[in-house]
């Protein structure tokens, strides 16, 4: 492995409607042990469908606010907020509110962005709708 310097414009950007996600780092330039991410949705924008991982996610909400399930249960998460979900924890995200919200999102260990052009693919399909407004 070596060192890594990535600036924002050389992320690799995958667009998904009204979210994006902004990949900084890969598992093969980690050596597998992490990926990081941004990940950023537009006002009242549904994230993907409850799922669960293998690996491991770690967000910080840089801007806004983000709802999170986890645990049969939504929760708020502001801007500086810090959420761990273990793998295999089914969760979701959206954005509930009406400012485009983001966060960072580092998985361990890394791979889950080889999975992103089935994502693209799959929201192309089915396009997010308006969250549904449901508050913690």
């Amino acid at each position: 492995m070596k060192p890594i310097i990535r600036r924002a414009k050389d992320a690799r950007v995958y667009s998904m409607g009204s979210m994006t996600a902004r990949f900084i780092a890969d598992g093969d330039e980690t050596g597998l042990r992490s990926s990081v991410s941004e990940w950023w949705l537009e006002p009242n924008t549904e994230g993907p469908p409850l799922h669960s991982n293998p690996e491991d996610h770690l967000f910080y909400v840089l801007a806004g606010e983000i709802a999170v399930y986890l645990e049969s249960e939504w929760h708020i998460a502001e801007a500086g907020t810090y959420v761990f979900v273990p793998g295999g924890v089914e969760h979701g995200f959206e954005n509930r509110s009406d400012v485009r919200s983001g966060f960072l999102n580092i998985n361990t260990p890394g791979g889950f962005e080889e999975e992103m052009p089935e994502i693209v693919d799959w929201f192309a399909a089915n396009p997010p709708g308006e969250a549904a407004g449901q508050q913690e």
